[in-house]
């Protein structure tokens, strides 16, 4: 029981991010009450929601399910189906290195074998033909080391500047703005350092880009200041894509004319000599696009801090800042002095943050380097580290067992697979998706925890319990939608606002929606798949929309049960649209979903599958809304 009672604690949404468990609108107390006690005794503010929840039952919205005949078939279908997935998967995947008493290989293994690696579990290959999380994977033990030497030098600096300090008047103000200065400082020397060390001499085009956006900030007046900045991000964005990261070989021959290497003399040439020291990530450009989110914080938040004084809101709200609020710490503008060149740099290149995120906005950054968040805490954090082990142990064991990257690798030739097998090369392509963006976000958080800064959790759910497109793209790369409804869906007018609600803020809000996924497609590649994979989105989350306004739940309260099945069939749908629209954009591209939808639909037997796929989906969902009743009544809501 103790090991049940640890794993339920471990898998909490507490564990995962506080912000699931308490308001955003309410500070912490220093401690937390949605945190439960040592003996695993709900804390009051748990039980008054648990309280709440009963109350639900007691109307009869919210029975337990579980129990109930339907749900032990829906546990059945599990039972049965999830296995089956796992062994269709491996069985594609067959080879040489394959264990068990036959041997056999796919038919097609020969094709994909040369994209294989040697794995470290015995007997087997691992597929690690992913560059993206490749370059992750394989260097995780160097990023580990860094992990750890960076608290310990922050302590030793803090050590040293604090017996410089020593007889300072030591008030509460002060104390927090000598927090603040000394960890800025700490932030500008090692996130230097860390990223000469990245990007070698491209660290030069890194702090021209930074400074050309700070100058807009501070030198560009009145409402031109937001609209340049963003003009010159996405021009950023451009040019760094078809630039390539500015080769200064280029740049030299753009700059005084060619200038080859002449004979004996090979560093006639400086700019090719320069770009022979690029670093362990010489394609800085490819990792600069977070980078970007971040100069956009910055100016605009700056923009905003212009028409709204921080000490006049604390004043009026009578707040504490040591202890606000996460939506109080996002609105609420920095000091002005705070908007300083320093602390712009220490916020852009912060080192545990600067490669993959998660994204906090300039003005949270400030405040949790100001006050710590009582988020932080030793045990949650250790706890939080060992579900990023177990997730990486999780990818590990599925690259050395189910090949479906270097499947599609190797332009396979679908008509080979069966129906079953082509869905399951989807399916799995996708969840390799979710696990390689999933371990980096968590990783370089769990960082960033350990620092004492406590960034959005970007995956909220499994990619498999996943039913509705607004719900999925809420709990998806978390802190980057948080980041475009801040900066573009707000400010574009949102859903349409007071004068236009109804059907004429819904359109409203879906053309803002086209535009929030065009930039999200441009943002993450300048690709043409990936804009057709962003237009999809925001196509695919029409049939929801509508359906959202034809059988609104307020009409079905009546009939619960029916509207449940009928939501259940609708979201049965949404599943295969979003994994149509992600296969796209992330995995076989358009060309290799064609084949695998003919080769699915192209023949009876196909048919016959997809109608039991849709049951068998039809049975996830229901256990997907049950899960969702569940945290109802334990006084969580979601929305995703």
């Amino acid at each position: 029981m103790n090991a049940l009672k640890y794993a339920g604690r471990l898998y909490s949404l507490d564990v995962l991010d506080t912000r699931f468990t308490s308001s955003s609108r309410t500070p912490l107390s220093k401690i937390d009450p949605a945190k439960p006690s040592p003996l695993g005794e709900a804390s009051p503010a748990t039980s008054k929601k648990r309280s709440a929840g009963s109350e639900k039952v007691a109307d009869g919205t919210a029975y337990s399910k579980w129990r109930t005949p339907e749900y032990m078939y829906h546990g059945l279908v599990v039972l049965i189906a999830v296995p089956l997935m796992f062994k269709t998967a491996y069985d594609v995947s067959k080879g040489e290195d394959s264990l068990g008493p036959d041997h056999t290989s796919h038919p097609e293994y020969p094709k994909f074998a040369s994209l294989l690696s040697p794995g470290w579990i015995p007997g087997r290959m691992v597929d690690n033909s992913d560059h993206q999380y490749a370059s992750f994977r394989d260097n995780v033990p160097y990023l580990i080391i860094v992990m750890i030497l960076h608290p310990i030098l922050r302590k030793v600096f803090n050590t040293i500047t604090a017996r410089r300090r020593s007889g300072s008047d030591d008030g509460p103000s002060r104390i927090a703005d000598d927090r603040l200065s000394q960890r800025m400082l700490f932030d500008v020397g090692f996130s230097l350092l860390f990223l000469a060390a990245l990007h070698g001499s491209s660290i030069l085009k890194v702090m021209m880009i930074l400074y050309i956006n700070y100058s807009i900030a501070k030198r560009v007046k009145g409402p031109y200041m937001p609209v340049i900045t963003w003009i010159f991000n996405i021009a950023i964005l451009f040019a760094n894509e078809l630039g390539q990261g500015y080769p200064y070989a280029r740049v030299v021959d753009v700059m005084i004319g060619h200038a080859e290497p002449t004979e004996g003399d090979p560093h006639s040439n400086w700019g090719a000599v320069l770009d022979r020291y690029g670093g362990l990530i010489p394609r800085w450009e490819v990792l600069f696009n977070v980078t970007v989110l971040r100069l956009i914080s910055f100016n605009l938040d700056y923009y905003w801090s212009l028409h709204r004084a921080r000490e006049n809101s604390i004043e009026k709200k009578q707040l504490d800042p040591a202890n606000l609020s996460e939506r109080d710490r996002v609105s609420m503008p920095a000091n002005e002095q705070d908007y300083s060149f320093r602390n712009y740099l220490a916020y852009a290149l912060y080192a545990p943050l600067y490669l993959a995120g998660p994204i906090l906005t300039f003005n949270d950054y400030i405040s949790q380097q100001r006050y710590t968040p009582q988020s932080i805490d030793s045990r949650r954090t250790m706890m939080y580290g060992i579900r990023f082990l177990l997730s990486l142990i999780v990818m590990e064991v599925m690259i050395h067992y189910i090949y479906v990257i270097a499947i599609s690798k190797a332009q396979p030739t679908w008509e080979v697979y069966t129906p079953f097998q082509l869905s399951m090369l989807g399916y799995f392509s996708l969840h390799h998706i979710w696990l390689k963006l999933l371990l980096p976000w968590r990783f370089f958080r769990l960082w960033s925890l350990i620092d004492g800064i406590d960034p959005p959790e970007n995956v909220v759910r499994c990619m498999s319990d996943n039913y509705s497109a607004f719900a999925f793209w809420r709990g998806w790369h978390r802190s980057f939608g948080r980041w475009t409804i801040r900066y573009i869906y707000i400010p574009l007018g949102g859903s349409g606002g007071p004068g236009t609600r109804g059907k004429y803020g819904q359109i409203r809000g879906l053309i803002n929606l086209l535009i929030v996924f065009s930039f999200v497609a441009i943002w993450h590649d300048i690709q043409l798949r990936l804009l057709v994979w962003g237009w999809l989105i925001s196509l695919f989350v029409l049939p929801e929309t509508i359906a959202t306004l034809l059988f609104p739940r307020h009409k079905w309260k009546d009939h619960p049960e029916t509207y449940r099945v009928l939501c259940g069939i609708g979201a049965v749908g949404n599943i295969l649209m979003m994994m149509s629209a992600n296969l796209v954009g992330f995995a076989v591209g358009l060309d290799g979903l064609k084949g695998l939808v003919q080769g699915i639909v192209g023949s009876n037997a196909g048919l016959a599958f997809l109608g039991c796929a849709c049951i068998a989906l039809f049975t996830g969902v229901q256990i997907m809304f049950e899960l969702r009743e569940q945290e109802l009544r334990q006084g969580i809501k979601m929305r995703c």
